[in-house]
């Protein structure tokens, strides 16, 4: 029995994901790694086909489709081994702050712009001194007349070179108590005062534009503020339940890939007398152990999947999920690689660059160890 009904909608859809992350998404994925960063190009042509932002409403140019067309493009954009073309970030994280937050003016100004990909998203939480703790941020908004002036840095932030609107987490300096003094602000590309700084290198995730930015006497209306003054910490404790339960479909959904791509590896590679590699009882034995546990990950993740769309407080089991599964998926990456024997150090083999961007998964969204604490303090420990 399935846990989650999947419609016949819903495979069609599927299909037409998968068929375009196979002609316009994964043939590009060595040259963006290389690149360092996608073109804007292919964000634009993810939006036209439909695969961004699914569930907008119509009257804001989407489709207002169910959660479950968020899970499919997450999945099938996971299968292209790349991080670059961040669509679970932009569509599932940052968007829906503005859908939910932002004034009627907001929505319809920015909303179909990000579903058609000529409005690439960025949400600007960490800092140099503040990363899993959100109430420690430094950078600043103080308002002015109709103005609010940000001053402050961010750091490792996702889509930051090619966001062309970045949700900032700035503080009242005036406010002393760090959890009323947050508010979340939108700044536009090219507005003065706004600054990017390094395009960051990073271990994985090559094709991820992560940057620094800066904002130095950044002049916005104070109608870009995000609903209420001091209400950011709120709306970020709000939304990072859904934040840490994508990171986990994605965990889950490179899990399964990486298995099935080691599972074909030993079956079709043979040794020097010509046995296949998964006729080899301890190979056996890893790839059934290993299969194991992403069967355990894929049904609790579907559960924490089907109760999120039902609209129940999950974050419990989602704090436990994000922790789990990232932290399954860097054992099972690496378990895998051991199987590939030498050709598991060369950069022709899909799961050493697996190795790399999965490492980051158990730091953003929260780290595995502020995932166990939240658990932790709800249940009452």
């Amino acid at each position: 029995m399935e846990i989650l009904q999947y419609t016949e909608e819903h495979q069609q859809f599927r299909k037409k994901v998968r068929a375009f992350v196979e002609t316009e998404v994964t043939p590009y994925a060595d040259q963006w790694e290389k690149d360092h960063i996608v073109s804007k190009e292919v964000w634009k042509k993810t939006g036209q086909a439909g695969f961004l932002c699914t569930w907008v409403p119509s009257e804001y140019g989407g489709m207002g489709k169910d959660f479950l067309y968020s899970v499919i493009v997450a999945e099938e954009m996971t299968r292209s081994n790349q991080t670059g073309l961040a669509t679970m970030l932009h569509s599932d994280v940052v968007v829906p702050y503005i859908a939910s937050f932002g004034s009627e003016e907001i929505k319809k100004k920015y909303l179909p712009g990000c579903v058609s990909g000529d409005i690439i998203t960025a949400v600007a939480m960490t800092e140099p001194d503040a990363g899993s703790d959100l109430a420690g941020i430094r950078c600043t908004a103080e308002e002015e007349g109709d103005e609010v002036v940000l001053n402050g840095a961010k750091t490792f932030i996702s889509n930051g070179i090619n966001a062309d609107l970045v949700i900032v987490a700035a503080r009242d300096p005036a406010e002393t108590n760090p959890y009323k003094a947050m508010s979340l602000y939108l700044v536009e590309d090219g507005t003065p005062g706004f600054k990017r700084g390094r395009h960051l290198d990073k271990m994985g995730f090559h094709s991820q534009d992560t940057a620094e930015l800066f904002f130095t006497n950044c002049r916005i209306p104070k109608k870009n503020r995000l609903s209420e003054k001091g209400a950011g910490f709120i709306m970020l404790m709000q939304k990072l339940q859904q934040e840490r339960l994508m990171t986990a479909i994605g965990a889950v959904a490179a899990s399964e890939l990486i298995l099935e791509w080691t599972i074909n590896f030993c079956k079709k590679t043979t040794d020097a007398d010509g046995k296949p590699l998964s006729k080899y009882q301890a190979n056996q034995f890893a790839i059934v152990e290993m299969l194991t546990e992403v069967k355990l990950a894929r049904t609790f993740l579907n559960k924490l999947i089907a109760e999120h769309m039902a609209g129940e407080q999950v974050v419990i089991e989602t704090s436990m999920a994000k922790y789990w599964t990232t932290e399954l998926s860097k054992r099972l990456t690496q378990r895998c690689l051991d199987l590939y024997g030498d050709f598991g150090i060369m950069e022709a083999c899909p799961v050493t660059r697996a190795f790399r961007d999965l490492r980051i998964m158990s730091i953003f969204a929260g780290t595995n160890e502020i995932m166990k604490g939240i658990a932790a303090k709800f249940m009452g420990l």
